[in-house]
């Protein structure tokens, strides 16, 4: 049950001032992409004759509860009440959320295989560290410490980096696939050896040390069979979109 200043607030703000509010802050492009992309998830769905049971729907219910805490029944209907959202509302997210899940799959989960096969080498990853300055001469007087043995990179990226979170994780950029590296830096760092500073280059940031920790060898992880569907259903829905937008445009009737 909604409390009362939810109550309010629906009292208070009409569709149109919603609607505005969208619109100043650039918000409704976005919100009536999601609208579309649930109406075509939606058909899709009815034409594969695609259905989400009660009992799915618990066990998602049951799983985001203990990811939020919320122990006792109370706790989720404050929870609820404090987003303005009804039980049946709530209901009804988890049921989109689901069935879209289900139509990925359905579409695409005998192609994740065959499509990491195909791009292994892309899913490959490395460790990485890095360290980033603003000049070429202080770059090279690190590397130089670093290959004396004068100052770990760790250490060096603790003092120098340009950038603070960096600095406190001594360099840490964490696990990288090469698929999301520039291919001029890629080919650096899958050529480099563990352990061994890269030669400083240029980028618009600045002078770039890097240094690889150590080569993860590309396997179909859970994770990444996740990215690879997750990345196949929206480059298809995208294409759905596309093609509802052409066919509800005005048609150009002049001769």
């Amino acid at each position: 049950m909604i409390n009362s200043f939810s109550v309010e607030i629906n009292k208070t703000i009409g569709l149109n001032e919603f609607i505005d509010y969208l619109k100043k802050n650039f918000q409704l492009k976005d919100i009536s992409q999601k609208i579309i992309e649930q109406k075509v998830v939606d058909r899709k769905a009815q034409e594969l004759d695609l259905v989400i049971t009660d009992d799915e729907i618990q066990e998602e219910c049951d799983r985001q509860r203990q990811e939020k805490r919320l122990e006792k029944a109370a706790d989720t209907m404050a929870w609820l009440t404090e987003q303005m959202v009804s039980v049946e509302v709530w209901e009804q997210a988890i049921y989109d959320k689901l069935l879209r899940k289900k139509l990925a799959n359905e579409l695409f989960g005998e192609e994740v295989k065959a499509f990491f096969s195909q791009n292994k080498i892309n899913f490959e990853q490395v460790v990485l560290y890095q360290i980033i300055v603003p000049y070429n001469k202080l770059a090279w007087e690190i590397l130089y410490q670093i290959e004396e043995e004068e100052m770990s990179f760790y250490h060096a990226a603790h003092l120098y980096d340009v950038d603070e979170k960096r600095r406190l994780n001594c360099g840490y950029e964490g696990k990288i696939y090469r698929w999301s590296l520039p291919p001029d830096i890629s080919a650096k760092v899958f050529s480099a050896k563990e352990k061994q500073p890269i030669v400083p280059f240029q980028t618009e940031q600045g002078y770039h040390i890097l240094m690889v920790e150590n080569f993860i060898e590309a396997e179909l992880t859970e994770e990444i069979c996740h990215e690879i569907l997750d990345k196949m259903f929206e480059q298809w829905l995208m294409t759905e979109i596309s093609y509802v937008l052409h066919d509800s445009a005005p048609r150009n009737t002049s001769p």
